[in-house]
């Protein structure tokens, strides 16, 4: 008995490797290295809160401050009467720019989608350089302190860091196939991670001098990427000449069902799957769908909903873990920002070999649910975690390994195959506002939870944190959890099928 061609399994890596030529190795290289430098810029931020709390504090609270400046000009930048109010306005600040970069999300997408996306990614890192380099240094520069300013700058700097995922997430989609994506995206997504640890490097190594020159550095060096992406991006094959991925995709499912979507919906009937949101003509440019039709896709809300709330998880050891480290183990500033890098480390690990399990099942929902049933047993293990630095990195890494790579997962494969799925045809144009809406949702979900975390922090301590997020993993797994059994029934029926056909 014959096996259906859909239910073969074929070696993911097979299509990948026939059609890589250097300039896909181009793209993977600057996509990753562009996003990792907004991410280097954002986590400047964290690094410095420390810094930045006993700069915005009176002088009691920092005994060598007479030594460092005449009384009058450090009390001149007093901001707040103690430490804890300064904590809670950098977590108020945290909310601010996740709000701000949720609301450009939607819109970058959908500009994404419309423009070159070259132009968009390069004004984007370019700008938000100029605007984190006169938050972070030309005011401290100046001795100019302003709350309101402060979050003002803020707010335009979520705006323009959203230019960035969105972007690159449709420029590596128009580049790599549906073969082999779960491991192409899941090391490719390890960019933020990679992001997260120079930033924490750079700070660690110029904090000495101010944290002014923290911002200084990485403001500095994403200018100069956005200038590189600008005059070195390609944003499609057709640039050089090139087959679109689509048309190649479409010769190529006739021999090969392992380019078949990971998020098709298999239950819909043939006469259905011929059914395209976008026009059926031959324009070499699509008409991009709009933002209510992508919602309308399936398994976008729910991913986008699971995603909320894992991101929330993610982005608060992102905004707080030097913070943590310092100020519940009395470690110092520069020593917990190198050892919060472990946690990014384990999310490049879980997200690549998640992301090559999922390759090897073609399903990614079960993978999720389980390594997120990890997740939540790793950080009631961390919590825990003694005042022991080499022990804590373990636990800190493998609690990466299980949040952090499935966070990677779905803003960048998951979110790839919601934008290629069969009722858009694999047009890229759908592409950035899918990508824009899932990680708009989570970055939503990311801001309003920052706020509650400074507040349990304050009046319930770290312990109750760690519930809050043990809460919040759970609830990723409860809004996946129809993908989970809708892919496991198909598992299952795939294997009966086999079974019988030898």
């Amino acid at each position: 008995m014959a096996v259906p061609g859909g239910l073969r399994r074929q070696p993911a890596n097979r299509g990948l490797v026939s059609h890589c030529t250097h300039h896909h190795i181009v793209v993977f290289l600057l996509t990753f290295f562009s996003y990792s430098l907004l991410h280097a810029s954002r986590k400047t931020f964290s690094n410095v809160k420390v810094s930045i709390s006993r700069q915005w504090t009176p002088s009691c609270q920092n005994s060598t401050a007479p030594e460092l400046r005449p009384y009058e000009l450090w009390n001149s930048s007093h901001l707040f009467p103690s430490a804890e109010e300064a904590t809670l306005f950098l977590g108020t600040l945290d909310t601010i720019f996740l709000f701000s970069y949720a609301v450009g999300l939607f819109v970058s997408g959908i500009v994404g989608d419309r423009l070159n996306l070259r132009w968009v990614l390069s004004f984007g890192m370019c700008s938000s350089a100029l605007v984190v380099f006169s938050f972070g240094t030309l005011t401290e520069w100046l001795h100019f302190y302003n709350k309101w300013f402060y979050c003002c700058l803020w707010v335009v700097n979520g705006l323009l860091q959203s230019t960035g995922w969105p972007c690159v997430v449709a420029v590596m989609g128009n580049w790599f196939g549906k073969a082999g994506r779960g491991f192409v995206f899941g090391l490719w997504s390890a960019c933020a991670s990679v992001g997260n640890i120079l930033g924490a490097f750079l700070a660690s190594c110029v904090l000495k001098y101010g944290y002014e020159y923290a911002f200084l550095v990485t403001a500095s060096v994403q200018f100069a990427g956005g200038v590189i992406v600008f005059f070195g991006l390609l944003t499609s094959p057709k640039e050089v000449g090139l087959p679109e991925l689509g048309a190649d995709e479409d010769e190529a499912s006739v021999e090969e069902d392992a380019n078949r979507p990971l998020m098709g919906n298999d239950d819909v009937d043939d006469d259905d799957q011929n059914y395209s949101i976008q026009a059926t003509d031959n324009d070499n440019q699509p008409k991009a769908i709009g933002f209510f039709q992508a919602c309308c896709l399936p398994g976008v809300i729910l991913y986008s909903m699971a995603y909320a709330c894992l991101k929330l998880v993610n982005y608060s050891f992102f905004f707080w873990l030097p913070f943590y480290l310092s100020s519940n183990f009395g470690w110092k500033e520069a020593e917990a920002d190198q050892l919060s890098i472990w946690y990014d480390v384990g999310g490049i690990i879980g997200g690549t070999i998640q992301g090559l399990i999922s390759d090897v099942l073609q399903k990614r929902a079960p993978v999720l649910a389980v390594s997120l049933l990890f997740a939540v047993g790793s950080l009631f293990g961390y919590s825990r975690s003694p005042n022991n630095k080499p022990i804590n990195a373990v636990i800190m890494a493998i609690t990466g390994f299980f949040i952090g790579g499935p966070s990677n997962m779905i803003s960048s494969a998951i979110s790839a195959d919601l934008g290629r799925q069969d009722l858009v045809k694999g047009s890229s144009e759908a592409l950035a506002t899918v990508t824009g809406i899932v990680d708009g949702t989570g970055s939503i979900g990311a801001a309003v939870g920052q706020y509650p975390v400074s507040l349990i922090q304050e009046n319930l301590g770290w312990m109750w944190v760690f519930y809050f997020f043990i809460l919040m993993t759970s609830s990723t797994i409860v809004f996946i959890s129809p993908l989970i059994v809708r892919e496991i029934r198909l598992l299952l029926h795939e294997r009966r099928l086999r079974m019988l056909a030898e």
